[in-house]
């Protein structure tokens, strides 16, 4: 776990600060932005500029890049923490390091906003999402509504624009790019270091525990930079995610929470038992068994069905159906990988889905 509990400066009040439905004591002055990246390039740059306006304190942590990233959030006068690289990067450790920068710095700001150099913040969101925070003293971490900047450009990017389609209300999860309350943050000890990806979702788990809710509102939140141009690059995410689950399993799955169990499951599920339960008899059953494999066009079947059924139109449901079965097969490398590392004590790096990218 991250210290984040010891960091310099004094506790945030008990009491939230309250107002009425028109915002009465906001101030974009109790809001700092830690944007985390690693090899963005010019669209740390278009990240960096679509937050330096806003009137909040911004810095930049830096998980060991070589293209020049540190030296271009400089040149924007913005504070940079560069990640010692003796330690293994992610982007739990990034986000932790920022958070500790702002406590030490700024320790009177009440809100956090987390921000990806891939993305762009849109300008009102930081009122939108504290007015939220403000009205529901329930809410501890609020999100919105993220596209793909060029959703059309692969069908990759396409993918991701589907998977940011979330709506509005309670949610478990609020993914990596969320504002949240700073005491709160303080009061889980903030990300694990040593979660690789899907360290919101064990964040969440964390907080959701502490009786706080994490809400999804209808307000533009970002525009995200997939920038995935290739199938490997694809699989390599996907992979990742198998990684996430298998781990997240490990951390949560005997409690009450079942924390990913279930994904676990259904990658093991599609990845392994119906194949094997598919061929392994073939020859014994003059072949009967394979029609085990029918199982899983009527499982795309059913995914495209969801999909419609949530607005999307044909082609995107049936992309979304294929690629979501397609993915087990990586998503089984990934368990196996974090199982074998784990079993016998190697560090767990990060797992980069493309080039010049900075960890989710």
């Amino acid at each position: 776990m991250s210290s984040i509990n010891h960091i310099a400066g004094p506790e945030p009040a008990d009491t939230l600060r309250k107002s009425d439905s028109r915002g009465a004591g906001l101030s974009i002055g109790s809001v700092a932005i830690v944007v985390i990246g690693r090899n963005e390039g010019d669209r740390l740059g278009i990240c960096l500029q679509s937050v330096m306006h806003l009137g909040a304190t911004v810095v930049y942590v830096d998980s060991g890049s070589v293209d020049g990233s540190c030296e271009r959030a400089a040149a924007l006068d913005v504070p940079v923490v560069r990640l010692d690289p003796s330690r293994p990067f992610s982007a739990a450790r990034a986000r932790n390091e920022g958070f500790a920068w702002v406590m030490e710095h700024v320790p009177f700001v009440e809100f956090v906003q987390f921000l990806d150099g891939d993305c762009e913040l849109a300008g009102q969101w930081l009122s939108q999402g504290m007015e939220t925070l403000n009205q529901r003293p329930d809410a501890g971490v609020v999100c919105g509504n993220v596209h793909e900047q060029f959703p059309n450009a692969t069908i990759y990017n396409r993918l991701c624009e589907l998977e940011w389609d979330i709506p509005p209300g309670e949610i478990r999860s609020s993914g990596g790019r969320f504002l949240v309350r700073a005491k709160i943050f303080r009061a889980v000890d903030g990300f694990r270091d040593d979660v690789i990806a899907a360290e919101d979702d064990e964040l969440c788990l964390r907080v959701r525990r502490q009786g706080w809710k994490i809400l999804q509102v209808n307000s533009a939140m970002a525009v995200h930079d997939a920038a995935m141009t290739k199938f490997s690059a694809w699989w390599r995410r996907a992979r990742r995610s198998g990684h996430a689950y298998a781990q997240g399993a490990a951390l949560h799955g005997r409690s009450a929470d079942r924390h990913f169990v279930r994904d676990v499951i259904r990658i093991i599920l599609w990845a392994v038992a119906i194949p094997l339960a598919a061929v392994l008899p073939a020859f014994l059953t003059h072949g009967w068994s394979l029609l085990v494999l029918l199982a899983y066009p009527l499982q795309a079947a059913r995914v495209y069905s969801n999909g419609r059924k949530r607005g999307w139109q044909a082609g995107d449901s049936a992309l979304y159906a294929v690629f979501a079965l397609l993915s087990k097969f990586p998503a089984l490398l990934g368990l196996l990988e974090y199982c074998w590392k784990s079993s016998r004590g190697y560090a767990l790096t990060i797992i980069e889905y493309k080039s010049g990218s900075a960890p989710e």
